[in-house]
């Protein structure tokens, strides 16, 4: 059964990564400008204008362009970026592991923070606790993240000194270090996804208290943290998991104003420069890694929802 459930998830992504492909592919040719006179300079050699869309083949009709692209994306080749004179492969592997890092430890932030607090929140419904638990959820959904990094910088790492304010040091140089720069661009990250999660780990709890297996669970005598924890949370979580894989996905894809803020090297910062640099194999290659890693956490979730409820593998 459980092959059954994954096979027909596997079968979509071939067409969902070819739409994905047409998109990026298409939308980026309705952009104003043209790369190659972006890559000659500021003045620009007609000649040298012409080799240029020789090269990327800017001279040819789109569809060529676009199955040309298509071929070596089947074949792993993610193209060149003419601009900074790298495969676009290398550039991600690269940025990929700096964005992956800031992702993780956001995520990290969000599951300890808004799990607990969605979990507190249902159990002392209509208390004090409860109502703080909203309040700062909202205002964690409400208040942009970038304004939140500014005024930690100018808090944390102007006025008390405790943290760099920006920079990156991977993990393989100095891991010290490396958390150093990286822990509150993390923190700002994890604010938003607490957030969401607390609301709607609370909306699962709230539903999972009021059914029939808690109330028997409570008639045959036991605690009430066995009965939160055991019951409660397991089947509140299934919900849970599905946000948590789109909202890891999310990072990787959203972390582009933090990563402008702290001056970090990482994803975001490469798309925003390729996207304004006209950069095409560049952004093509990222929005394909990205969905590819956006459907991956689909399937992980999947997976964790027959460990975290086993009645669904029967389903």
């Amino acid at each position: 059964m459980t092959r059954d459930r994954f096979l027909p998830r596997l079968a979509q992504t071939v067409p969902t990564l070819l739409l994905v492909s047409l998109m990026v592919f298409g939308l980026q040719r309705l952009l104003p400008g043209d790369p190659a006179v972006v890559l000659a300079g500021d003045q620009p050699d007609p000649a040298v204008i012409a080799e240029i869309r020789h090269r990327l083949l800017l001279d040819q009709p789109v569809a060529f362009q676009y199955l040309h692209w298509l071929w070596g994306l089947l074949r792993g080749d993610l193209g060149f970026s003419w601009r900074i004179g790298e495969p676009v492969a290398a550039l991600i592997a690269q940025k990929l592991p700096v964005t992956l890092q800031l992702a993780a430890m956001g995520f990290a932030v969000g599951i300890g923070i808004g799990i607990p607090a969605g979990i507190v929140s249902a159990v002392k419904r209509d208390t004090a606790w409860d109502w703080a638990a909203n309040v700062v959820g909202l205002a964690g959904i409400s208040v942009p993240n970038f304004w939140i990094g500014i005024l930690l910088i100018l808090l944390v790492c102007v006025d008390l000194g405790w943290l760099p304010p920006s920079g990156y040091v991977p993990l393989t140089e100095d891991w010290r270090l490396s958390l150093a720069t990286t822990v509150l661009p993390a923190f700002v990250l994890g604010t938003n996804i607490a957030a969401t999660l607390m609301r709607h780990t609370r909306s699962a709890m709230l539903t999972a208290l009021d059914q029939d297996y808690v109330r028997t669970a409570r008639a045959k005598g036991l605690g009430e943290r066995a009965v939160v924890m055991r019951h409660a949370l397991r089947n509140a979580l299934v919900p849970v998991v599905t946000l948590g894989a789109l909202e890891f996905g999310t990072l990787l894809s959203g972390a582009v104003l933090i990563e402008q803020v702290f001056s970090i090297p990482g994803f975001g910062k490469l798309v925003v420069d390729s996207v304004f640099n006209r950069d095409y194999a560049v952004v093509q290659g990222v929005v394909m890694v990205t969905a590819a890693l956006f459907i991956a956490l689909n399937l992980v979730a999947d997976a964790l929802y027959l460990a975290i409820n086993p009645r669904l593998r029967d389903a």
